[in-house]
């Protein structure tokens, strides 16, 4: 039986797992678009990227292909200095926010890895605020 995803079976027996991701700015309640985020697999000590995808309106990727079978270990990792950055001038302009330091971002990326097993979906939200973020698992 498919996933509700199309991925696969939802009960983790089989198929290939896949990934989705999507980012909430904590600091204006509002999703953060056009963040870039690259999926990469472990292969042995490596990490070759598997693919690479751009926030919607909505914050969210959704467009990552199905991961390689045999994957037990994945990583995302956000570039988040552009949108803090950007984030960080229109407070300044608006004169709630403390002034710019540096690039404007106190974590210039955000880099998660984490387990995977075949035929599951991993929803892997970001939290992020210019200085702190949270991942979970998501449903």
């Amino acid at each position: 039986m498919s996933g509700s995803d199309g991925t696969g079976s939802s009960d983790g027996t089989g198929g290939a797992a896949s990934v989705s991701t999507h980012i909430l700015d904590t600091s204006t309640g509002r999703p953060a678009a056009g963040v870039t985020v690259h999926l990469a697999v472990r292969r042995g000590g490596d990490w070759p990227r598997h693919a690479t995808s751009t926030t919607d309106s909505d914050g969210r990727c959704t467009d990552f292909p199905a991961l390689p079978e045999g994957t037990t270990q994945v990583r995302l990792r956000f570039e988040t200095e552009p949108y803090l950055t950007a984030q960080g001038r229109q407070a300044e302009a608006q004169q709630d926010a403390p002034a710019l330091r540096d690039s404007g971002a106190f974590f210039p990326e955000v880099t998660v890895a984490f387990a995977v097993r075949a035929g599951e979906h991993y929803h892997v939200p970001l939290l992020l605020n210019p200085f702190g973020y949270s991942v979970y698992r998501g449903s």
